[in-house]
């Protein structure tokens, strides 16, 4: 043995080294192995479970818009509805209001028509009244011109007191 060597402690560490490795190796590295792939699925099964509800609720979130959407389109359409049926009320309203105007109008019309016919056939009256009177002193006083003046102050009383004071 040039150098000591001992070739048989060479192999017996050789032989320790590889028992050593194959107990590690059923020891250590395959528990690690399978932990870590089982703990790699869990992940993997985590991630994919995350991605299957951020798309559930991007789909529930897309129903709920369209749910939306549809709401606010029948809101829409309701509202428009109820302006319709406000604008046709308000015309209906001012028809009748316009037809009790004009009934009011032709009622105020009639009125006036009666009053003026009332007062025109009591005009008449009197003025027959005052007819016959001056004829009737024209007759029995003989004196044209003393009759024809009391006509005129019976008349001119008659305007005063109708009138309100004018003469």
């Amino acid at each position: 043995m040039p150098l000591n060597i001992d070739w048989q402690q060479i192999l017996l560490h050789l032989l320790n080294f590889v028992i050593l490795f194959a107990g590690l190796w059923l020891l250590l590295y395959k528990p690690v192995k399978k932990f870590m792939q089982g703990r790699k699925e869990k992940y993997e099964k985590m991630e994919s479970d995350a991605q299957n509800k951020v798309a559930e609720a991007e789909q529930t979130r897309a129903e709920y818009e369209q749910k939306l959407a549809a709401a606010d389109a029948e809101i829409a359409k309701k509202r428009a509805d109820a302006g319709k049926e406000l604008d046709s009320y308000e015309t209906m309203r001012r028809a009748a209001a316009e037809e009790e105007a004009s009934a009011i109008v032709a009622a105020a019309r009639e009125s006036a028509a009666r009053e003026k016919e009332r007062a025109v056939s009591e005009a008449r009256s009197e003025i027959a009244g005052l007819v016959t009177e001056a004829t009737e002193k024209l007759v029995l006083n003989g004196n044209a011109s003393e009759a024809y003046d009391s006509f005129l102050d019976a008349a001119q009383k008659q305007t005063s007191t109708k009138g309100g004071g004018k003469a």
